[in-house]
């Protein structure tokens, strides 16, 4: 077996032409943000976004109304 660099296994395909690796890497990625977005556009919320934000005001009003009457 022979390799380029000590300690690392040969490439059973041959060498790559210089670039390959790095466009490959990149599609891939591309095609896994592509499907995280995908799943984040038709996945069920559970919770409406209005009522996270009504939760939300509600707990600061209550906060501010302790902090000013103390």
């Amino acid at each position: 077996m022979t390799s380029s660099h000590p300690g690392q296994p040969a490439d059973p395909h041959g060498p790559r032409p210089e670039g390959e690796g790095t466009r490959g890497r990149a599609e891939r990625r591309r095609e896994r943000i592509r499907r995280d977005i995908q799943a984040a556009r038709t996945g069920r919320k559970l919770i409406p976004t209005w009522l996270m934000a009504l939760v939300l005001g509600l707990f600061l009003a209550g906060w501010l109304y302790l902090i000013i009457t103390k």
